[in-house]
């Protein structure tokens, strides 16, 4: 007589077969839901008996599959019950994707913004309009950007990360395109205004995303990335429409730039992993306005936002108004190589991410002031009429701003333990708000005393920006948060 199936290895001690289903059950609750399937019960349950028992009615096939095997995949997906959820590390493929991922977000973000500014001599021709007019077509995306950063940060704490930071980057390729298509200079400008307003949600939250996701030992390196393609974005933005309106119409560049938004805007859904440390806050008024007391309460975020102020601020002065001096008596250099001064961003990638690394190790209180106190060096340089030193201290004075724009991001992120997308959204509002009103001042400054006034000028700005650093490095740090590993 045939032995039944059912029947089979029925020696099996009653220990193994508790533990099978021990391991089965654990496996169910803690795998994600697309993966709460059937056969990966059978699997958890088979990777320790050796064998599964399918029920008569529904036979399925038998996962035959390595204890040792399955065992370190377990351990490896399935944190211990009660642990806290790991941080990501440097080295590890997670934190690769989204270095990849948020690198693309910054470049894209940047490129679009600035990639109008070669192109406003040709827009004064096609649409009769003067230089002051033009110019509308960057500041009114400035604008609304800043505005922005107030209302997508807070949103993003509601809803997700992720999905704020892909669908802004979606918006945002596809107004650029619509600009391109716009038929009047109100059309375009309208086109530009969105742009600004949808790129705010990517500048708002994928700082917070960092600061959420990544180890606080590897936060710096991380935000150092994203910082870096922040500045080949907007070098590359300009130097790429600045060459192809040769060659091209301003609407050819411009639906040029949406694509490449558009694809940046698919890596970021594509590589970008879901947010493992973000909890939902309701979007009420009223919470609103308790995340700003908040974080007008902490001892060090105000200090933070004001540093944003002064440091973008000094920073849109010194490039509003370095090519007119440049461009005069004694160097007498073309728009041309102007133009192919962006190309000092480049140190900017670099030093965005080796300062967040410096700061990782030998913490950010000692090392903010002192890539302030480069950016007042380089701006020092400036002063001379020897073409050498001001191009040195131009490379010193960018490579000590994104430094310090790098710390001070990572650090917002440290000190904001709650509505950290409110916090991120204060400091960049700070920052834009400091291009729009030092920049203007600057040239207040350039009509009363040339260089030497705007030197001095963003010098008084950086003077106030070394001793905030200072007043931070005396604060009591904050307590490590509970990392797993």
């Amino acid at each position: 007589m045939r032995i039944p199936y059912e029947s089979q290895n029925i020696s099996f001690r009653s220990n193994n077969i508790l533990d099978s289903l021990n391991k089965a059950s654990y496996h169910f609750v803690h795998k994600p839901k697309q993966q709460q399937s059937r056969p990966s019960i059978e699997k958890a349950i088979t990777g320790v008996t050796g064998r599964f028992w399918p029920e008569k009615a529904n036979r399925t096939e038998v996962f035959i599959v390595s204890s040792t095997h399955d065992a370190s995949d377990a351990s490896a997906e399935i944190p211990a019950p009660g642990a806290p959820i790991s941080h990501t590390e440097k080295g590890t493929p997670r934190f690769t994707r989204t270095a990849l991922a948020l690198f693309a977000g910054g470049f894209a973000t940047f490129a679009l913004l600035y990639c109008v500014q070669p192109m406003m001599p040709m827009l004064s021709q096609a649409f009769g309009i003067n230089a002051a007019q033009s110019s509308l077509i960057l500041s009114l995306s400035t604008l609304t950007l800043a505005v922005g950063l107030l209302i997508t940060g807070p949103i993003s704490d509601a809803i997700g990360r992720k999905q704020v930071l892909v669908a802004s980057l979606l918006a945002a390729a596809v107004f650029t395109v619509g600009s391109a298509l716009a038929p009047s200079w109100h059309g375009v400008l309208l086109m530009r205004a969105l742009v600004g307003l949808a790129l705010s949600g990517v500048a708002a939250v994928a700082m917070t995303y960092l600061s959420e996701e990544i180890h606080p030992h590897h936060l710096g390196l991380a935000m150092g990335l994203y910082i870096g393609g922040n500045a080949i974005g907007g070098m590359s933005g300009r130097l790429l429409s600045g060459v192809l309106v040769d060659y091209l119409s301003w609407h050819s560049v411009l639906g040029l730039m949406g694509g490449l938004a558009l694809l940046a805007a698919l890596l970021l859904w594509r590589f970008l992993p879901e947010s493992r440390h973000f909890r939902p806050r309701p979007l009420r008024p009223q919470g609103l306005l308790q995340g700003y007391r908040l974080h007008f309460r902490d001892a060090g975020l105000p200090w933070l936002f004001l540093q944003g102020f002064l440091l973008m601020g000094s920073f849109v002065t010194l490039y509003n108004y370095i090519g007119y001096r440049l461009i005069a008596e004694p160097f007498h250099l073309s728009q041309t190589m102007i133009g192919l001064l962006a190309v000092l961003y480049l140190s900017g990638i670099y030093s965005s991410a080796q300062v967040g690394a410096l700061a990782d190790r030998f913490g950010r209180r000692r090392v903010f002031w002192l890539v302030i106190a480069l950016m007042l060096a380089g701006v020092g340089l400036t002063l001379f009429d020897r073409l050498p030193l001001v191009l040195l201290g131009m490379l010193l004075f960018t490579f000590g701003f994104f430094g310090a724009h790098s710390v001070a991001s990572s650090w917002i992120g440290r000190r904001a333990r709650q509505a950290r997308g409110q916090a991120s959204s204060l400091y960049l509002f700070s920052y834009y708000l400091g291009s729009s009103i030092a920049g203007t001042l600057g040239g207040v400054f350039w009509h009363a005393a040339g260089w030497d006034g705007v030197g001095l000028f963003i010098a008084s700005l950086l003077l106030i920006a070394f001793a905030v650093a200072l007043h931070l490095a005396r604060l009591r740090p904050l307590p490590e948060p509970q990392t797993a590993h």
